[in-house]
């Protein structure tokens, strides 16, 4: 996702919802550590990292308390006193751990898509997109053209992300500002490979704070700018809904 052009992100945000369709997604604006600039936020719950390797930096940092030379300092609070044990000395990831990290990240394959010929699937894929799913989770990409990883180069994913940020109202909010991100807005979360997520791990929830038991309380639990497609599901047969959910589970 880091390869695809930042252009075609920038013309799938429409902020001020010129066109009127109730969809308002915006590119987060964040700092980037190792240019020193401002550059578009790509990953993490409100797209706030703008690439792989800050982003695996950060959580080096902040989920186990590593220091690299991106992030020579982690989350610990003075009350904590962290000082007082022992660690791996300064910079505990180096470099070249760190470079492996990041290439290992950006080079995982997603899973393969599965049922692809159940008529159900393909019955949920086209009520994904008429109940309006589509608007935000933006189902194919096209890469750029990178020298140093050409084989990520040109490439056609199918992520279901536009990687904007969007109202997702109060019931999601959490209060918490991330640069032009604010407390009612989140990233669309990708959707390849969400069908496994409880296969890999039974007791996985759904939503960024996994609040969510199944895929259809995500879905409901969609507000904001989703509301008119929730409200749409909602209305669904049960045959419609369990169409869309085998849908769902074929990514």
């Amino acid at each position: 996702m880091e390869a695809i052009p930042i252009a075609d992100l920038e013309a799938l945000a429409d902020p001020e919802d010129a066109d009127g369709n109730g969809i308002s997604g915006k590119l987060n604006q964040v700092w980037n550590l190792e240019t020193e600039q401002t550059a578009p936020g790509r990953f993490g719950w409100k797209a706030a990292e703008p690439n792989v390797h800050q982003q695996s930096m950060g959580a080096f940092a902040g989920d186990m308390g590593l220091t690299s030379s991106l992030k020579p300092a982690t989350d610990c609070t003075p009350e904590q006193e962290c000082e007082r044990f022992p660690d791996g000395g300064q910079l505990e990831v180096s470099d070249k751990i760190a470079n492996f990290v990041t290439f290992y990240a950006k080079s995982l394959a997603v899973p393969a898509r599965r049922n692809m010929d159940d008529p159900s699937v393909q019955k949920g894929a086209r009520l994904f997109n008429e109940t309006g799913c589509a608007g935000c989770h933006t189902p194919r990409h096209t890469t750029g053209s990178d020298a140093d990883r050409p084989d990520l180069s040109s490439q056609t994913i199918w992520p279901y992300t536009d990687m904007l940020l969007h109202d997702m109202g109060p019931a999601l909010a959490d209060g918490r500002d991330e640069f032009l991100a604010s407390g009612n807005e989140w990233r669309t979360q990708p959707l390849w490979g969400i069908g496994l997520a409880q296969t890999v791990n039974p007791q996985a929830g759904f939503l960024h704070d996994g609040r969510a038991r199944t895929l259809e309380e995500a879905i409901l639990w969609h507000g904001g700018e989703a509301a008119p497609a929730v409200a749409r599901f909602s209305q669904f047969s049960a045959d419609n809904r369990r169409a869309l959910l085998d849908f769902l589970n074929s990514l």
